[in-house]
């Protein structure tokens, strides 16, 4: 019996340290991967701040501020609330016109609710498969914030936009474009959250932002929830690319291969 105790004990202490081994290390596919998401934040952060050529990032600034108007939405949905219409602007901007529901969730909902689908994105992007999935799951929020924007023409065309994009990249090598535009959306969206924060409470001091009205309803500074917020989103962020190193090993050939057996194309 001791033998056989310290025989399990020992297979024991190599599945940790397999285990460990596995979820620490970085493969070369995990480290392509982790060099684009590098690439696509310093791109993201340059043109963003370069006057004219940051209009190439409009429609994807768009799609993110989308993703913030139904992070209210589906928040105020969830605690009781009723949508009556969702409008993005041409300069950037967007508004969610509901009724009811706890403020105290839908007010830092708009900032985290982009943040945690930037972060799923993100996981997501990491693997083609994962990066199907994810854009499946989009489609559905699209749908509903085509539902409750029915009648904002930017919105429509922007969502339609991004749906034909997600698309036409499932059929180009087995959807591999597909999991770059879908980390590039992930990376855009974590930090859209991160960077209007400072633009609006930092730079410009705006009144009416979320963080504003929060804390006009329940204390504090808005710079103070803006920061906590800001903290939040990253964190959402590194959540989200520990959770893909860890959860997909896989090489590109793999990934590729495992792609043509799902929702083939």
């Amino acid at each position: 019996m001791p033998a056989l105790y310290t025989a399990i004990e020992g297979q024991s202490a190599d599945m940790r340290s397999h285990l460990m081994k596995r979820n620490l290390t970085v493969n070369h596919t995990q480290a392509v991967t982790l060099g684009v998401i590098g690439v696509y934040v310093v791109v993201i952060a340059l043109l963003w701040n370069i006057p004219y050529v940051r209009w190439s990032l409009w429609p994807f600034k768009m799609l993110v501020i989308a993703f913030h108007e139904f992070g209210h939405a589906i928040t105020a949905c969830c605690t009781g609330g009723k949508v009556k219409s969702i409008s993005l602007d041409p300069h950037e901007g967007g508004v969610t016109h509901m009724q009811g529901g706890i403020s105290a969730i839908t007010l830092p909902a708009g900032y985290l609710g982009s943040s945690i689908i930037g972060a799923l994105l993100i996981f997501a992007g990491f693997d083609i498969v994962a990066s199907k999935v994810a854009s499946i799951i989009l489609g559905v929020c699209f749908l509903l914030t085509l539902w409750w924007a029915r009648r904002d023409w930017l919105t429509i065309v922007t969502v339609l936009l991004a749906v034909g994009l997600l698309v036409a990249c499932w059929f180009i090598a087995h959807g591999e474009a597909l999991r770059w535009v879908v980390l590039f959306i992930g990376v855009m969206s974590a930090l859209y959250s991160v960077w209007d924060i400072c633009d609006d409470l930092i730079l410009r001091k705006v009144n009416s932002s979320d963080a504003s009205v929060f804390a006009r309803k329940y204390g504090g500074s808005s710079q103070c929830w803006g920061v906590i917020w800001s903290i939040i989103s990253l964190l959402f962020m590194i959540v989200g690319i520990v959770g893909g190193i860890a959860a997909f090993q896989q090489s590109f050939s793999q990934q590729q291969e495992d792609s043509k057996h799902f929702i083939p194309t």
